[in-house]
């Protein structure tokens, strides 16, 4: 049997149980106690799961889409043209295409950018589609010292630039909301009651924004509640634990299964990814921690 095949089977025989034993102490760690690794586990059907890609760098993008297509995902998330073949090789949606490779911090929100911006978002929203992709990432930007006003009267200027072009081929531009307190310093698009309202200046069901339930319980808190009252505006979910952004289980202070109740119970049909960056650091232990934290945001 060729290496390929080896960690093939490797991976198979962590989602069904039979390698758990030789991780469990590593488990132990990150395992909520309603979660039996040790065991096949049957997905109920009511969640679309996804995985950031760039959270499990060490592992190579096939052993990964493999993974998660083994143990029941239907999609992995930031990835882009380079990359969809082999997301497609292993029948996985791309369920949030990456953007044009610029910065987080370069959105907007600012109108130097616009030009650059437009010219790339063309190029890129006829590939998306065209490769049967739906949801297109997008960034304010930073403030750098610009108001909340000014911020979002620029980011509407820009946007309405290529609505049409995304309105014409299915694509939902997707903003993201982020923290400004911990992981991105000066981040515009820092709140939900921000990005609603650029949500509707611009008025397209093509422009929405990705709710980082991470990020919004650090800079709001009150997720359910903010969740359930703005749900027509969030097009996608990203999954992380707080604090750390390590493993969505019961060491750290959300409860995951509430929340994605919640986010089920809006009627909600897109995709929840799993954005945390895994305390363990072994491969194999990786990918049964990738398993953990599905089955935990599984309702």
């Amino acid at each position: 049997m060729g290496s390929s095949q080896n960690r093939r089977m490797a991976i198979k025989n962590i989602l069904a149980g039979t390698g758990a034993v030789a991780a469990a102490g590593t488990l132990s760690a990150f395992t909520s106690p309603a979660v039996k690794t040790t065991a096949p586990y049957v997905l109920k059907g009511n969640i679309n799961h996804s995985v950031c890609r760039w959270c499990f760098g060490n592992i190579d993008l096939d052993t990964l889409c493999g993974a998660a297509k083994d143990m029941g995902m239907k999609a992995i998330d930031l990835i882009g043209p380079e990359e969809w073949p082999i997301a497609k090789k292993h029948d996985l949606f791309s369920s949030m295409c990456n953007g044009p490779g610029v910065a987080i911090t370069y959105g907007w929100n600012d109108l130097k950018k616009h030009d650059t911006l437009v010219a790339s978002y063309s190029d890129l929203i006829p590939k998306v589609a065209a490769a049967g992709y739906k949801n297109l990432i997008c960034f304010s930007g930073n403030r750098e010292g610009k108001d909340d006003v000014t911020g979002l009267d620029n980011c509407v200027t820009g946007l309405k630039k290529i609505l049409p072009l995304a309105e014409k081929h299915g694509v939902v531009l997707c903003m993201e909301l982020l923290n400004s307190k911990v992981n991105h310093h000066d981040y515009q698009c820092d709140r939900t009651p921000w990005g609603v309202e650029l949500c509707k200046k611009l008025g397209s069901e093509n422009f929405k924004l990705l709710y980082d339930i991470y990020h919004m319980q650090i800079d709001e808190g009150d997720v359910i509640a903010t969740i359930k009252a703005n749900h027509q505006y969030l097009a996608h979910y990203h999954v992380a634990g707080v604090p750390g952004r390590h493993e969505p289980n019961d060491t750290q202070e959300l409860f995951y299964p509430a929340i994605i109740k919640a986010i089920k119970d809006t009627g909600f049909t897109g995709y929840v990814a799993q954005e945390y960056l895994p305390i363990v650091k072994d491969q194999d232990a990786q990918i049964a921690s990738l398993k953990a934290s599905m089955t935990i945001c599984d309702v």
